[in-house]
């Protein structure tokens, strides 16, 4: 990245040397013109001047700041909260109160984040013993219906010790209603095994001054 802003640079009038223009820092950070100016709006990045012709002008270090702004949506901060944390900082009485806010900031947020993992542990040991258990139902005579699989015995298999995920779904299946669709309204299996969309994305690519 640093080697496309370098050309970048280079190749700006001299009277403009080392600042970037707004399309020229999106394009080096790999963000759209739009974001730069919500960053701008939300007080996360200022341009230092404009051209002549109304173009905002950045210094080469606004690669940086925008590089440590998607570092920390990566961790788990949305874009008003950064906001808040700069503003907060920068407010603080002094250096070591300033420190001391982002010091608690990030102890919380690494709690947060260990509690997650914690969580994806379990759910990844729930998912991994019930593929091992469904690894042999691919061998199972196609004359049985789904509603048998609450209390299957083949492949040694037992009544009663299906694992959680797959006890849980082979549970609600009456019998007579296979093939029945999904509730208008509600998830099918496919549903919901996709992903959902990003929520909190980065705006389009609509540019201007």
């Amino acid at each position: 990245m640093g080697s496309r802003v370098a050309t970048i640079i280079m190749h700006l009038p001299a009277s403009e040397a080392r600042l970037l223009r707004v399309g020229e820092l999106a394009k080096a950070v790999g963000k759209s013109v739009r974001a730069i100016h919500l960053y701008e709006e939300l007080g996360l990045l200022q341009p230092v001047s404009r051209t002549a012709g109304g173009f905002r002008l950045f210094r080469a270090d606004a690669v940086d700041r925008i590089n440590w702004i998607t570092k920390l949506q990566a961790i788990g901060f949305s874009l008003t909260e950064i906001q808040g944390f700069v503003r907060e900082f920068e407010g603080a009485d002094s250096g070591r109160t300033a420190a001391a806010r982002v010091r608690e900031v990030f102890q919380d947020k690494l709690r947060q984040i260990r509690n997650s993992l914690a969580q994806l542990q379990v759910i990844e040991n729930d998912l991994v013993e019930a593929l091992e258990y469904l690894e042999s139902c691919q061998h199972c005579a196609p004359s049985f219906r789904p509603h048998e699989c609450r209390s299957c015995d083949h492949h040694g298999h037992q009544p009663g010790e299906a694992p959680e995920l797959f006890a849980g779904l082979s549970a609600t299946v009456v019998q007579g209603a296979a093939g029945a669709a999904a509730p208008a309204g509600e998830p099918g299996l496919v549903e919901l095994g996709r992903a959902r969309p990003e929520a909190d994305r980065d705006p389009g690519d609509e540019e201007s001054n």
